[in-house]
């Protein structure tokens, strides 16, 4: 059987539709989930909606809707993202199932059980659109002496009765936890939550709330709804059975990462940890808190008017090419800027020109000149350099980066290869062998071929339908478009034995150009 591997996105917050900032987390999970699949892993990704809160509460009141209405409408749009990007999710999850509800009380009674939760009165700072509580250490001073929350936000004085979690308990438990290496990345995240934890005594944590009825009753406490993020957290248990505890949970938790934004890093390396140290509960393996999307170097927000649809781009540019940039152009894990021109400029030089360009002109050369078909060959010293250094960069390279969720330099070794290929193409000339050396044209052609296959097959996590359109063309059946494939030698003669031949090609990756205006 094959390996479980589970990972998950951040569950969005609906109270707006999703921003560009949610496609590029989304983008990133798929293809790690597309990549870990090709590498013969059985995946589960899930992904959803956290519809609770005070923030969705009022904001739906401010629209004059009832709320589970209008939370449905905005889960829709996060649904229809995911979708629409090609982004391939085992469970879309949304808080408000009954199955969800029955999964975070479960949680609550472990937690409860464990003499980790007490009745108390809050008293202290919360910022409803963070739904984080602060303490007065942590506020910072804004316009007008304004008391406003480490990211800036607005913070009101709440005082209620409220249940608490004992995180005060687990401090040691949770310092150990992030000094573990893997555990939590980039390292800068990890450093953060360290000194967060080693500069404070862990104050206990309000958990529940009565001002407001719009989330997960507690059990046995009338009057009470569950923090959001205890209940949003316990998605990732959700999304894979719990409360049962056989079948997909037995076999896929703990998770193997929980990809988010690094502006809820403490939310799941230190809360999330302690709830399921106290429930007793696997913790997941590891935690990666990747950098925001900045447009025009500025971050993106609602009253700056700068927010991005990104449907909208991916209506413009074409899903792959969104996906392919958004994979090519940041490091993951810092924050990375983008606009229509560097879109176009990064899809254009080397989707389009460069490896669009190769996996065309070869195909239909050999649909010209050799009516198509594939035979078997004998390749010469620099056939087989080229192959060789091909098969570095998509059999190990590549994968290798991308185990370490590094995409940018996976799709920087792999253009390599896709240039080493232009250059071989410019080098062996095979218009002119045409008329000098039609064998040798032959075997240009064919070696070209088999280097585009192996630059498809690699790319395909990134660009899924894109790569699908090149190997269709190639014959290359669905079960041989894998890691695994990329070590299989006899792909070729197959093809060849079996009298495939190349029908008149047809090219994928076509010149984008910029929209009429400022698209941003």
């Amino acid at each position: 059987m094959a390996e479980p591997y589970y990972l998950t996105t951040a569950i969005s917050y609906p109270n707006g539709k999703p921003h560009i900032g949610h496609a590029y987390e989304a983008i990133a999970a798929d293809v790690i989930a597309r990549f870990r699949a090709a590498k013969g892993y059985d995946v589960r990704l899930v992904t959803g909606t956290d519809e609770h809160g005070l923030k969705m509460d009022r904001t739906a009141r401010d629209a004059g809707r009832e709320t589970l209405d209008f939370a449905t409408e905005m889960s829709d749009h996060f649904r229809a993202m995911c979708d629409g990007l090609n982004v391939g999710y085992s469970a879309f999850r949304r808080t408000t199932e009954a199955q969800h509800h029955a999964a975070s009380q479960v949680l609550w009674q472990a937690m409860h059980d464990a003499g980790d939760l007490y009745l108390d009165r809050y008293e202290g700072w919360y910022s409803v659109r963070d739904e984080a509580f602060y303490d007065e250490s942590e506020l910072v001073e804004g316009e007008g002496g304004q008391k406003l929350s480490p990211q800036g936000t607005a913070v009101e004085w709440n005082v209620e009765e409220s249940w608490f979690f004992r995180l005060s308990r687990y401090r040691d438990f949770l310092i150990e936890l992030n000094e573990t290496p893997g555990f939590l990345r980039p390292e800068s995240r990890r450093n953060e939550v360290l000194a967060f934890l080693r500069g404070n005594d862990l104050r206990d944590l309000s958990v529940s709330r009565t001002s407001f009825d719009w989330g997960v009753p507690v059990p046995g406490s009338p009057g009470h709804v569950m923090y959001v993020w205890v209940d949003a957290l316990t998605t990732y248990l959700t999304g894979i059975g719990f409360p049962d505890r056989d079948g997909d949970f037995a076999r896929f938790w703990p998770a193997d990462l929980h990809l988010i934004g690094k502006d809820i890093v403490r939310f799941h390396a230190v809360y999330w940890p302690a709830f399921l140290k106290s429930a007793g509960l696997p913790l997941p393996k590891a935690i990666f808190g990747h950098g925001f999307l900045l447009h025009r170097g500025e971050k993106m927000s609602k009253s700056l008017g700068n927010v991005i649809d990104p449907m909208a781009l991916a209506e413009q540019f074409g899903v792959d090419q969104l996906r392919y940039f958004l994979m090519r152009e940041v490091v993951f894990g810092n924050d990375g800027g983008f606009s229509a021109e560097a879109i176009v400029n990064r899809c254009n030089a080397e989707l389009a020109n460069s490896f669009g360009n190769l996996a065309q002109r070869v195909l239909s050369m050999i649909y010209k000149n050799m009516d198509g078909e594939l035979r078997k060959f004998s390749p010469a010293a620099e056939d087989d350099a080229l192959l060789a250094q091909v098969r570095a960069a998509c059999a190990s390279e590549l994968p290798q980066a991308f185990e370490s969720l590094d995409f940018s330099v996976g799709i920087e070794a792999w253009m390599r290869a896709v240039f080493a290929c232009n250059q071989y193409v410019d080098e062996q000339a095979p218009w002119a062998l045409r008329k000098t050396d039609p064998e040798r044209m032959g075997i240009v052609l064919l070696t070209l071929l088999r280097a585009v296959r192996d630059l498809a097959i690699a790319i395909r996590p990134v660009v899924p339908q894109s790569a699908d359109r090149v190997l269709d063309q190639l014959g290359i059946p669905e079960a041989e478009r894998d890691f695994i494939a990329l070590t299989d030698n006899t792909w070729f003669d197959r093809l060849v034995e079996n009298g495939f031949r190349l029908a008149q090609p047809t090219g994928v990756f076509p010149r984008l150009e910029m929209p009429a205006g400022d698209a941003g």
